[in-house]
């Protein structure tokens, strides 16, 4: 047998060790994307009330739950709060943020804040290029999307603040994305 056949069937032994959850990926995942999400929090509690960890995973538990190719779980990170993995076919990161943007409003409309005064979302999303800098399971890891979602009262000073034009400045356009969720009148 030549040695092209050996080297074959280690590689498949090789995906035949890993443990169940990585091996279905592996099988069905041809295309799979992977998202962070953080979760900023600059309005006042008199205005949305403050989510806790779980809660904000719920809200994309819920907010995306209709679309089966998402699944979304809360991760154990002290930066990232939520895992959403995605069939990139179907779906590119810039349309997860939305569906994430739509989703937090859609819980915040549903705690009964009135769509006048619901506060700015800003979704913010750009791709890791450069090495991981954990090998955590629950890290940003080479080529996933890390995005924050903010719930701010004015998102342009947002932006200001942290500088996002001179950010997006020198990244590719594929690499970044800006997601701004704020006329809620209507419906």
């Amino acid at each position: 047998m030549s040695s092209g056949y050996f080297t074959l069937l280690s590689e498949c032994l090789t995906i035949a060790m890993k443990p169940p959850e990585i091996l279905s990926n592996i099988l069905n995942n041809s295309a799979r994307g992977r998202v962070l999400l953080s979760h900023n929090f600059d309005v006042s509690t008199d205005i949305a009330p403050a989510l806790s960890r779980e809660e904000f995973a719920e809200v994309f538990q819920i907010g995306l739950g209709d679309r089966r190719s998402c699944q979304t779980r809360l991760i154990n990170h002290p930066h990232w709060t939520v895992e959403i993995l995605f069939d990139s076919d179907q779906y590119s990161p810039k349309q997860i943020g939305e569906f994430c943007a739509q989703a937090l409003a859609d819980q915040l409309i549903r705690q009964g804040l009135d769509r006048k005064s619901l506060p700015e979302i800003l979704v913010l999303g750009g791709s890791k290029t450069t090495p991981p800098t954990s090998a955590s399971p629950d890290a940003l890891q080479t080529e996933d999307w890390g995005v924050d979602v903010v719930e701010t009262s004015v998102g342009t000073n947002c932006l200001q603040s942290i500088s996002w034009d001179a950010t997006i400045a020198s990244k590719p356009f594929d690499e970044i994305f800006n997601v701004e969720l704020k006329d809620f009148t209507y419906g």
